[in-house]
Formats: C-alpha cells, structure tokens, sequence
C-alpha cells in the first residue's frame, strides 16, 4: 500500500514538474515575443523618423541650391544693375552723397528798409520760418536736393534761428542765405515766384529775394551721422 502511494506521490510530481516546466517556458516565449514586438515596432518607428528627416534635407537642399542660384543672377544679372540704381538714387535722396544737377539758387537776405521809430527791427530780418517756406516750397515742386550755404538738408534735418543767424547741422549761418535746389529750373522759379507765394510774402516785409536759374547746382554731401531712438529695422 505505501509502495502504491509512493508511486503515485512521485507521479504528480512528475506531472507537476513538467507543467510547471511548460508555464515557464511559455511565459519565456511570451516574455521573448514582446520583446521582438517593441524592438520591431522602434525599429520601424526610427525607419520612418530616418526616412522623414531625409525628405526634409532634400528640401533643405533644394531651397539652398535655389537661394544660392538666385543669390548668384542678383550678383552678375541684370537685376544686379538695378539694385545698383536703386542704391544710388536711395543715396541721393537720403543726402548721403554729392549731387549735382540742373536747378536754382534762392538768396534771401534782410531788409535794408529803415525802419520807423520804435518799430521791431526783427521784423525785417530772414528768420528760420522764412528759409523753412522756401524749402518746403522747392521740396513740394519736385526739388530731388536742397542746401543752405552749403549744408546739406535731410529728412531730420532742423533749422533754428540763433540770434539774427541761422543754425543748420550744427553750423551758425549768417545772411545772406543761399538756398540751393537740384530740380526742374522752370518749375521751382515758378514755385517760388507764383504770385502771393513766398517771395511776395517775405518783399512785402522788406526780405530780399532773388531767384536764379543755373545750368549746374552742386550739392554736397550730408556731413552729420545718421542717428535714430525709436526707428528700428524691420524684415
């Protein structure tokens, strides 16, 4: 009878080994094809994330290649002039260089009218209004560049009265003022002449003001640096 139990103790043994055998295998195998599942699906994760950076290089490379092609026609084509024009009548414009031209000269100098007594003497001097009215007058017929006795004027330009002198670019001024124009002669002679304009306003105080045509005015450059507190570049 023990033998009997004996034997059969060792029987489930047997059985129970073998199953347990199995589960850990099982579980091995199960274990091991999740693994292979994860690295294959990273794998293929990567091989597109590969596959899209190379996409995106090729674009990278084709906008490189384009930017350099066109970077090379605005070098050495006729686009390059151009710009060069463009840069030039920029400059011009601005005051940063020299220009010369066709144009006038404006001369306007104080009244010699004597005065009466007890009357204000300043009343008959060239003030920095009255070189303003001109400017503005030759700038609104086309004037491409104006001076005053050889100060360049640019868009920030003041021109302030300092006594019976004028102060432009940091330079004192004193009578006579000569305004220089580069523009259609014809055009700001009239501007300055036309009747009840500038010129009749300033010889009605006394102001002398003479108006010449020239073949040639010659402008100098904007001596001053450039200098700016709120602009800011912009693109």
């Amino acid at each position: 009878m023990k033998r009997l139990q004996l034997k059969s103790f060792h029987m489930v043994l047997v059985t129970v080994s073998i199953a347990v055998g199995i589960i850990f295998a099982l579980q091995f195998r199960t274990v091991q094809d999740i693994r292979e599942n994860e690295a294959f699906r990273r794998t293929r994760i990567l091989s597109g994330q590969v596959s899209q950076m190379k996409k995106e290089r090729e674009v990278l490379q084709a906008e490189v290649a384009r930017m350099r092609d066109r970077l090379d026609k605005l070098s050495t084509g006729p686009l390059s002039e151009q710009l060069k024009e463009e840069m030039a009548q920029a400059k011009i414009l601005s005051g940063v260089t020299e220009l010369v031209g066709s144009g006038v000269k404006v001369t306007l100098k104080d009244s010699n009218i004597s005065l009466a007594p007890g009357e204000n003497p300043n009343l008959y001097l060239v003030h920095d209004e009255d070189i303003l009215r001109v400017v503005n007058e030759l700038k609104a017929s086309g004037a491409e560049g104006i001076a005053v006795n050889n100060q360049r004027l640019i868009s920030s330009t003041g021109v302030k009265c300092s006594g019976p002198t004028i102060r432009i670019n940091g330079k004192v001024l004193a009578p006579p003022f000569v305004i220089s124009a580069v523009g259609n002669p014809d055009i700001l002679e009239s501007a300055i002449k036309m009747k009840g304009g500038v010129a009749d306003t300033l010889q009605f105080f006394g102001i002398q003001v003479l108006v010449k045509k020239l073949d040639q005015v010659k402008l100098p450059a904007y001596p001053g640096v450039f200098s700016y507190e709120h602009a800011v570049q912009t693109g």
